[in-house]
């Protein structure tokens, strides 16, 4: 299994899953995380195990959100990951409680944690797509962490590379974030990011700067598989 680890400043354990290390087949080979996907939801679940156990997360108490490209932020609650639940919808899961692991899921968008890095510790993580940072989950992830001084990293995403738009989406990325987060017609997606983070007041912050659609053997991608893909994902904890 290949994952890219965040060294955190301070007691978390946070890691980006890849698509490698899972027993999925066909178009969500191998570590499909996502159940809203025609995988098998007994892969699925393997999958998610075989994650917890690699980052010694808690699969029976640790939870999820159900994503719906939206700005709210939720505390977590045990809820157990390998069986089918109905999660809370939400993209953006926050604790300060040790051991209470959280996994969020991705296939493009950004997969973002958020940390205390000095006081009492608390983690946030947060799914951001296009319609979410616009939204201002940035800032409501950093408000649930109640201020102060937030370190922040931000994992694999769709690159200005990958990511053409409409005007639709331009126009508001424009006037929000700056012309240049425009690149022609494509969106840099991972610079509007940095900058929502900026204005949430978060000056530390880590870039993994990979591009998903670029990285087939590494990554799904919704925008470069057409839709019918498996799901990467965020997972963290407070330790």
């Amino acid at each position: 299994m290949k994952l890219f680890e965040w060294k955190a400043p301070g007691p978390y354990r946070v890691a980006f899953s890849t698509r490698l290390g899972g027993v999925s087949e066909g178009r969500y080979a191998s570590l499909n995380l996502g159940a809203k996907t025609d995988d098998d939801y007994d892969r699925v679940s393997e999958n998610r195990g075989r994650l917890c156990a690699v980052t010694g997360a808690d699969a029976t108490t640790a939870t999820m959100g159900y994503q719906v490209h939206g700005p709210d932020v939720t505390e977590a609650r045990p809820k157990g990951i390998l069986a089918p639940t109905e999660f809370e919808k939400c993209d953006g899961l926050w604790s300060d409680r040790p051991g209470q692991a959280m996994l969020l899921v991705t296939a493009d968008c950004a997969p973002i944690a958020l940390c205390r890095s000095d006081g009492d510790p608390g983690l946030a993580l947060l799914h951001v797509g296009w319609k979410g940072l616009l939204a201002g989950i940035v800032q409501r992830g950093a408000s649930a962490l109640g201020g102060g001084d937030l370190a922040a990293v931000v994992g694999p995403a769709i690159g200005p590379c990958c990511y053409e738009v409409g005007e639709a989406v331009a126009a508001p990325y424009r006037e929000r974030f700056g012309a240049d987060v425009m690149r022609g017609r494509n969106l840099d997606l991972p610079l509007a990011v940095k900058r929502a983070l900026e204005e949430a007041g978060i000056d530390s912050v880590e870039h993994t700067d990979i591009c998903t659609a670029c990285h087939p053997e590494l990554f799904f991608s919704h925008r470069r598989d057409n839709g019918v893909t498996g799901r990467q994902g965020v997972i963290g904890y407070v330790a």
